[in-house]
């Protein structure tokens, strides 16, 4: 499988679970713009077996490397990101909870739903758009986890997949500002994640970033089926450094409050 294969895979994932991404996606298209993916983010819990390096080994052997580390110590998450040589291949971001950080009844519930991943399913890349490996799902266990930290919610719920694509903002031609961009979702009826401003980062720091928020999935749970956040859809602008090559990096200030697209409560 080519690198190009599985990223076809995980937007076939990511667009079931995420309708109105491939809605936004039939819109822009239908604009005549071609969309260009700037990277791919992923949650995960920092135990050994399934930590950001776990995941990123399954990019590195197509060439993936790893160019830049972000810690998130509010809601105690640490995170990494990995850049092809080819230039037009997404980036791939990959965060981790810090279990260790948390209460006795958070580590053990997901120390328990670790050990339910079955071992072979840990050395096969399919693992990173296999969902929650750790049926059945309870919905107390989720809301419990949801007052301590909704990344230890959502990643419970959801598993493994892309938490979010992001349209690469540099290549399209009718929408060059992330202000269009904007306003043409929320003319198209999207809701956008607000925490800390529509726009995320400033064209000084090389990196304007919005997204909508999470829509939300059915999922089944052993008391019943919620309708709970999933994932969500990114726009990112990068502007050139002094050298005059584009930022290829992340702003751990941006990505905390781009993490909230998911959040219960917005």
């Amino acid at each position: 499988m080519s690198y190009q294969k599985l990223f076809e895979t995980l937007w076939q994932d990511y667009t079931d679970r995420n309708p109105h991404a491939r809605k936004i996606h039939e819109l822009f298209s239908a604009e005549g713009e071609r969309i260009i993916n700037d990277h791919v983010a992923f949650r995960t819990f920092n135990h050994p077996s399934i930590n950001v390096e776990k995941l990123a080994s399954f990019f590195k052997k197509y060439g993936y490397v790893e160019k830049g580390q972000y810690e998130f110590p509010v809601k105690k998450l640490f995170a990494k990101h990995y850049e092809h040589e080819d230039p037009t291949a997404p980036k791939v971001f990959i965060s981790e909870l810090l279990v260790e950080k948390f209460s006795p009844y958070l580590q053990k519930t997901i120390a328990d739903a670790i050990k339910k991943i079955p071992a072979a399913m840990l050395q096969q890349e399919t693992l990173l758009s296999s969902g929650a490996l750790w049926q059945p799902l309870q919905y107390d266990t989720y809301k419990k986890l949801l007052d301590e930290s909704e990344y230890a919610a959502w990643t419970y719920a959801f598993g493994f997949c892309a938490n979010h694509f992001t349209v690469n903002v540099n290549e399209l031609k009718k929408f060059p500002k992330l202000e269009q961009v904007n306003q043409f979702l929320l003319r198209h009826g999207f809701k956008l994640n607000t925490s800390g401003g529509a726009i995320k980062g400033t064209k000084e720091e090389c990196l304007e970033q919005s997204s909508t928020l999470a829509g939300e999935m059915d999922v089944k749970f052993s008391e019943g089926i919620y309708s709970i956040p999933s994932c969500y859809y990114e726009f990112a602008k990068r502007y050139p450094l002094p050298s005059g090559k584009l930022y290829t990096g992340f702003i751990a200030a941006s990505a905390d409050k781009i993490f909230e697209s998911t959040d219960v409560r917005r």
